[in-house]
């Protein structure tokens, strides 16, 4: 069973990319996750490309952010391309997860230049008895 759950924060806001001919599209996000290890008590960074295809890939764009965080669901795959190093091409490979479900964490952070809406305390007044 190929099935993935990760939870971490959105590094930059998800990029769409449409294929014009099959009316495809695809929403590429990077997550950021808190890794430890044992060995050190140093907190290390693991970075996983995301994609989320067609009907995912709208929600995506209209729900994450950058620096969201998310809890997200998927099957791991292996993403192919070619990459030019000293002016010969090379077939690359890198791990992406295809993402099936996505569920939001915490506050939508804050845009830059946006003001937080400020927090409404209720306050409850009493009325004193008086006595005579």
């Amino acid at each position: 069973m190929n099935n993935v759950t990760l939870a971490g924060y959105v590094g930059k806001a998800p990029e769409v990319v449409s294929f014009g001919d099959t009316g495809n599209k695809v929403a590429k996000f990077s997550l950021a996750i808190k890794e430890y290890s044992s060995k050190s008590e140093v907190e290390e960074t693991m970075w996983v490309n995301i994609d989320a295809w067609n009907g995912l890939a709208d929600r995506v764009m209209k729900c994450i952010t950058a620096g969201r965080e998310v809890v997200i669901v998927g099957r791991l795959a292996i993403s192919e391309y070619n990459k030019e190093i000293n002016g010969v091409a090379v077939k690359m490979q890198r791990p992406v997860i295809k993402l099936t479900s996505f569920h939001l964490c915490g506050k939508k952070p804050a845009v830059e230049g946006e003001t937080a809406a400020p927090v409404k305390t209720a306050t409850r007044k009493r009325k004193l008895a008086t006595v005579s």
